[in-house]
């Protein structure tokens, strides 16, 4: 009689999530996470101020400085380029990764670094950054404190022992604290961790981002202040006529979206065919900012207070065409040179002018359709749509715009989407060779159980077969597999056997009257339930490199079933044609609303 083996294994009890108890960690090391984004965050604002009086005024002072009240000469052409060489000795000697806008970046450090990021970046990046802002640099501070707060919650995350996917929370939580350090806007900033950085919705990585945004706006009067960065006071009565045209400004944001990303990708090549080493191209980018200060001084610098002239109908018309127009091209040659600095608030001051315009022609205050513009900019030059409208709210305090704000920045969504295969942050890690994808999807595997897609009833063999005829079994026409599950008297799994095994016996040619059963039953051999979802067996059969897993009744242990690859790759061929196959409720057959797999083949079994 053969003897029953011992299969000891717990299989995770299914539910909607697979959080567990780590989660409550991650979110009381996100409360430290936090605290050090908001921190960094007002460091980077004291850089930007301290850099801008050196810069400009010749003093050590962290006062607010408008580029607006300096007069144009010969220091608004060499401040700049004097910042950009700076900026080009700092990559060239500290660290390569100041370079750049920071999204893309992070991004990166999460794709491929296992989200570690270099402790000099912590520091280097709002240096630098500082510095290129205060010398006159037209950028925002949101890209740079993105990638300073990440940088911190990685240090801080590298400290412990951590997964890639814990230090991954930990370095989006640093960076979500850092933009509602800067912005006020925590709710926004949990959306663009969601959209741009997290690459997942998942309870394990949402729930300390949210601890760390909210440990940010908690500090953020204290550090900042808790006045609004952009109070508006205008009233827009919302109409049929006013959410119809919204759309339309929508969608020629996004027609301006995509051009700006053509242009800027564009003179970034022209920059690659310099016969000079990119640590002088800064020095170039500076030069145009300062030839574009000389002709509009207010194009320079961050841009705060245009934005708020923006959202409170306080700057002319042509004031406003003149502005856009060098702060376009002067942000499109510095960002291409490589300098550091953030896209945000260009993205801003650019949709904001265009709404601006648009506006003087459209029903309603002109701040209105200023901040539709600022919006759909922002959602559709990054793709992050969900971003760009709580952002509006959250900035605005205006609730009751969340209908044209959903219209407006959808409409230039879809119209990114469509026109261009990758965005402003995506295109430049898509030209250093790695491929990422915005979209998320439930993985199919997690929704099938394994008596879905098993081959029922598969082959086996006797565990009392002889060692010698299981040798001629392989060799013999009727063989047809690598392995086979062995099963006792009672059809119960004892052991798999392959052609591995069959091959080293076969050179070691000796006790060939043996039993199966006595060779390999002290395998702990591998198997599945079929309950279990069908992601569980394939990560099994991935950890232990096996092709073929036998699938055995709990109750019984006996085999009724066996999944192989073919099986796996069979579903996602389902997943595929659910996808991509059309059909109308009046043309076609039935269906029961459940999702088929084809039957298994013949050399399935």
């Amino acid at each position: 009689m053969l003897h029953k083996q011992n299969f000891v294994r717990s299989t995770p009890a299914l539910g909607d999530f697979s959080t567990d108890h780590r989660v409550l960690i991650l979110a009381a090391m996100a409360l430290i996470a936090g605290t050090g984004g908001a921190f960094a965050a007002w460091i980077l604002i004291k850089l930007i101020a301290l850099a801008t009086n050196l810069a400009w005024l010749h003093r050590v002072s962290v006062e607010d400085v408008s580029f607006a009240d300096l007069t144009p000469g010969p220091m608004t052409l060499a401040v700049p380029i004097l910042g950009g060489l700076l900026i080009g000795l700092i990559a060239r000697f500290g660290s390569e990764k100041i370079r750049g806008h920071g999204i893309p970046e992070a991004i990166e450090a999460i794709l491929i670094g296992s989200s570690r990021m270099d402790p000099k970046v912590a520091v280097l990046k709002p240096l630098s950054s500082a510095i290129a802002i205060g010398t006159g640099g037209p950028f925002g501070a949101e890209g740079p404190i993105i990638m300073t707060g990440g940088a911190i919650g990685s240090l801080f995350a590298q400290c412990f022992h951590l997964s890639a996917a814990e230090r991954k929370t930990l370095l989006v939580a640093g960076a979500a604290a850092g933009m509602t350090g800067i912005f006020g806007t925590p709710i926004a900033a949990v959306l663009l961790a969601v959209e741009l950085l997290l690459f997942e919705w998942k309870p394990r990585s949402l729930i300390p981002v949210m601890v760390a945004a909210a440990v940010a706006i908690a500090w953020r009067p204290l550090f900042i202040g808790d006045a609004p960065l952009f109070p508006l006071f205008f009233k827009q009565d919302i109409t049929v006529w006013v959410l119809m045209l919204s759309a339309v400004v929508g969608i020629t944001m996004g027609m301006a979206s995509g051009l700006l990303t053509l242009l800027l990708y564009a003179a970034e090549d022209l920059f690659g065919q310099l016969p000079i080493h990119w640590m002088w191209w800064p020095a170039i980018g500076g030069l145009a900012v300062g030839i574009g200060g000389i002709v509009e001084p207010r194009a320079m610098g961050v841009g705060y207070d245009v934005i708020r002239d923006l959202l409170n109908h306080s700057i002319a018309p042509q004031a406003v065409i003149a502005l856009v127009l060098v702060k376009i091209i002067i942000w499109i040659l510095a960002l291409s040179s490589g300098t550091s600095g953030g896209v945000l608030a260009p993205l801003l001051i650019i949709g904001g002018s265009f709404g601006y315009l648009e506006g003087q022609y459209l029903p309603g205050p002109v701040e209105f359709w200023s901040l539709l513009g600022m919006a759909a900019m922002m959602g559709g030059t990054m793709r992050s749509p969900l971003t760009g409208i709580v952002f509006a709210v959250e900035l605005s305090g205006k609730v009751e715009l969340l209908p044209p704000l959903l219209i407006a920045t959808g409409s230039a969504y879809a119209v990114t989407v469509l026109l261009m295969k990758r965005s402003i942050l995506t295109e430049k890690i898509a030209r250093r060779g790695q491929h990422i994808t915005r979209e998320y999807s439930v993985d199919p595997f997690e929704l099938l159980r394994v008596s879905d897609v098993m081959v029922k009833d598969p082959d086996v063999l006797p565990a009392s077969m002889r060692i010698d005829v299981a040798i001629n079994y392989f060799k013999g026409p009727g063989h047809r597999h690598k392995s086979y599950p062995l099963v006792d008297n009672w059809h119960r799994l004892v052991g798999v056997v392959d052609r591995a095994d069959v091959l080293r016996w076969t050179i070691e040619d000796t006790h060939a009257d043996e039993t199966l059963f006595e060779r390999i039953s002290d395998n702990n051999a591998l198997f599945g339930y079929p309950e279990e979802v069908v992601a569980q067996v394939a990560d099994r059969m991935v950890l232990n490199d096996v092709g073929r897993l036998p699938i055995i009744d709990p109750r019984t242990r006996q085999v009724v079933g066996l999944v192989a690859r073919k099986d796996l790759l069979r579903t996602r061929l389902n997943n595929q044609s659910a996808e991509h196959e059309r059909g109308g409720f009046f043309r076609g057959g039935k269906s029961d609303g459940k999702m088929v797999i084809s039957e298994a083949t013949e050399e399935g079994r």
